[in-house]
C-alpha cells in the first residue's frame, strides 16, 4: 500500500483475504468426518507439473467416512496415489481400477486436541495479518495528517474506521475458530 493512500474499502479486502484464507486453511484440517476439503491442497505431479487432484479426478463423499477419487486418466492414477500418502493427512488409498477409496478413520481425543492447537495456530495467524493491515491503514492516515491533507477531526473518524472493521474481522475470525473447534471435538 502507497504511504500516502488510504482506502478503506481495500483495507476491508485485505482483512476479508486472511479471513478467506483462514477457512481454506480451517477446511484443509481432518475432522472424523470425510470432506472433499481434505484433499483440496494436494498435487499431483503429472504431465511435467504439479496439478491439482480436482483437475485429474472427480472427488465424492459417498458417506460420513469415505472419500472417492475417481481418476479420469489411467496414467495419473499412481501420481494421485502417491501425492495423497504424500500430503500425510492420515488416509490411505484403496485403489480399484481407476477408483481409489480413502476411509477417514474416527479421531482419538488426543489427535482431535492437536487439531485444535493446530486451528488456533491458524485463527492467531489470521488475527496477524489483520492486525499488519490495521497498521498499514493507520500509518496512512498518520502520513495524510501530517503532510496537511486531512484534518484532525477526519483521521479520528477514519481512525475509527479501520478499527471498527479491523474488529469486526476479527470476530468474524474467532467465530470461524469455535465452529472448526466445536466441529473437531463433536464429531
Amino acid at each position: 500500500m502507497p504511504a500516502a493512500t488510504y482506502d478503506l474499502n481495500e483495507l476491508k479486502r485485505r482483512m476479508q483475504g486472511a479471513l478467506q484464507a483462514l477457512k481454506q486453511e480451517l477446511g484443509g484440517l481432518r475432522t472424523g468426518r470425510a470432506s472433499t476439503g481434505l484433499l483440496d491442497h494436494i498435487q499431483a505431479e503429472v504431465y511435467g507439473a504439479h496439478m491439482p487432484l480436482n483437475q485429474l479426478a472427480s472427488i465424492s463423499v459417498p458417506e460420513p467416512r469415505l472419500l472417492t477419487v475417481q481418476v479420469w486418466d489411467k496414467a495419473a492414477l499412481h501420481a494421485v496415489e502417491k501425492a495423497i500418502v504424500a500430503a500425510n493427512i492420515g488416509l490411505t488409498p484403496n485403489t480399484e481400477g481407476q477408483l481409489i477409496r480413502l476411509r477417514v478413520p474416527e479421531l482419538n481425543q488426543e489427535r482431535r486436541k492437536e487439531l485444535v492447537k493446530v486451528a488456533h495456530k491458524y485463527a492467531e495467524a489470521a488475527r496477524v495479518a489483520v492486525r499488519h493491515v490495521r497498521r498499514d491503514g493507520m500509518e496512512a492516515l498518520k502520513k495524510m495528517e501530517k503532510d496537511g491533507k486531512m484534518s484532525r477531526d477526519d483521521h479520528d473518524r477514519m481512525s475509527d474506521e479501520v478499527q471498527k472493521a479491523t474488529d469486526h474481522t476479527i470476530a468474524d475470525i474467532d467465530q470461524a475458530l469455535a465452529t472448526k473447534e466445536k466441529e473437531i471435538m463433536t464429531v
